[in-house]
């Protein structure tokens, strides 16, 4: 595919290629960079045909948003891998440099994502956004923007991930959006495109409920069952049988009938108004009896065996394990924690992608503003990945650096300068 997967489409391999933007060439090269109204008046798409891949994506999305354990699998990767993050300046610029690119790389972490009002919400906003479109349809791509006179970047616009596909006609696999009455070829300079897990057979990438619809469905399919059954049965019915009594010596037939009718409807309004806690008081020719199984602990216990191995294959299905939905089975806090590191250990290798989209974003933005440098994006997991190890692991260097002053091993002004670092 002639289009850049994780790159800017048509950037070369060298990760410095923006900085001839700042050369002069810079109003040439820019002009390949549109204005938000620009790329906006391209996104006004509507697919009428579906291609390979968008059905699949429509299914995703029904799924996440209708089925509760597939939507709590969905928010938790994308909260964990969403974790605080900030631009840094790389560490070999001039100091008046750095501090010109980080007030400009401030300010784009707060402006280069708009809601769909159009007010700006900044990266707290964009980090969830990406991370969502890319867990549930396996891709993420969108535009970058510029202002009007190049001097920097506006946004980033994003566009929905079900109107990409990839042309195989020509020898070289092309990547397009699907417009009503065009298509807007994808190998331009101004885009970026990540697929998640994406290989030769995948390109577009992988959605992380790729295995789990036919188990959703039998899940679902189980709940409703249950819904049914508990429906019909009600859990526990009451039956009322009444012996109707014997008749009197020279009852006529309808005055027979009149009087079982009248101690009929007379039972059943004692049966109707009977409270909770209040108890029926009948003759011996009336028998109350229960309808529902005898064994209601046990078929309630097989109804919830059996749905919680469906939910446990749905988190399996999305690389989760139950415990971090709130499904603990008992499970120690040592297998507990192993399998959290392994999750986070998920976490940071999808962080390193998007880290790699913020820098190519930042590093574009520091281009057009003429600043000779590059910058870098950092996660901050500190708080979710092992925070009580992490405190533990300071507390214990604050002790020994008090116990090397007590000990005479360390003098006051240089144990205090060690103490300031892990302030």
């Amino acid at each position: 595919m002639t289009c850049h997967i994780g790159n800017p489409a048509g950037a070369g391999p060298d990760a410095s290629g923006y900085t001839h933007l700042v050369t002069g060439a810079k109003t040439r090269r820019a002009g390949a960079f549109k204005t938000t109204d620009q790329i906006s008046a391209l996104l006004r798409l509507s697919a009428g045909d579906f291609r390979s891949g968008k059905f699949k994506m429509l299914l995703y999305r029904f799924i996440a948003d209708t089925i509760p354990a597939v939507n709590a699998c969905l928010w938790t990767w994308v909260r964990l891998a969403a974790a605080p993050g900030r631009y840094e300046v790389a560490s070999n610029a001039e100091t008046t440099s750095a501090a010109k690119a980080e007030e400009r790389l401030e300010h784009l972490a707060d402006s280069m994502f708009a809601n769909v009002s159009g007010s700006p919400v900044g990266l707290n906003s964009f980090l969830p956004a990406v991370l969502n479109s890319l867990f549930r349809d396996g891709l993420f791509g969108g535009f970058l923007t510029v202002h009007g006179d190049a001097s920097g970047v506006d946004r980033f616009v994003p566009i929905d991930s079900k109107n990409v596909y990839i042309d195989t006609s020509s020898r070289h696999r092309r990547l397009y959006l699907e417009n009503e009455t065009a298509r807007i070829d994808l190998q331009r300079p101004d885009f970026y495109f990540i697929p998640l897990n994406g290989d030769l057979h995948q390109p577009l990438g992988r959605s992380v409920l790729q295995a789990i619809p036919f188990v959703a469905y039998i899940e679902q399919q189980l709940a409703d069952d249950m819904r049914r059954a508990s429906h019909n049965a009600g859990f526990h019915r009451l039956h009322v049988k009444l012996t109707p009594p014997e008749r009197m010596s020279g009852e006529s037939d309808s005055a027979y009938v009149d009087r079982i009718n009248e101690y009929f409807d007379a039972t059943v309004t004692m049966i109707r108004s009977c409270e909770v806690d209040d108890n029926p008081v009948t003759w011996d020719n009336v028998a109350i009896e229960h309808i529902g199984p005898d064994n209601v602990r046990g078929v309630t216990n097989s109804w919830f065996f059996n749905h919680r191995a469906m939910v446990e294959e749905i988190c399996a299905g999305t690389n989760l394990a139950p415990f971090l939905l709130g499904y603990s089975y008992g499970a120690t806090n040592t297998w507990s924690g192993f399998k959290f590191d392994i999750v986070m250990r998920q976490v940071r290798s999808i962080q390193a992608e998007i880290a790699r989209f913020l820098e190519w974003i930042g590093n574009i933005d520091l281009a057009l503003a003429g600043l000779k440098t590059t910058c870098r994006f950092v996660f901050d997991n500190s708080f979710a990945y092992q925070a009580a190890d992490q405190m533990k692991v300071e507390s214990g260097r604050v002790d020994n650096i008090l116990k090397l002053y007590q000990a005479g091993l360390l003098d006051e002004k240089t144990a205090r300068q060690k103490a300031e670092v892990l302030l």
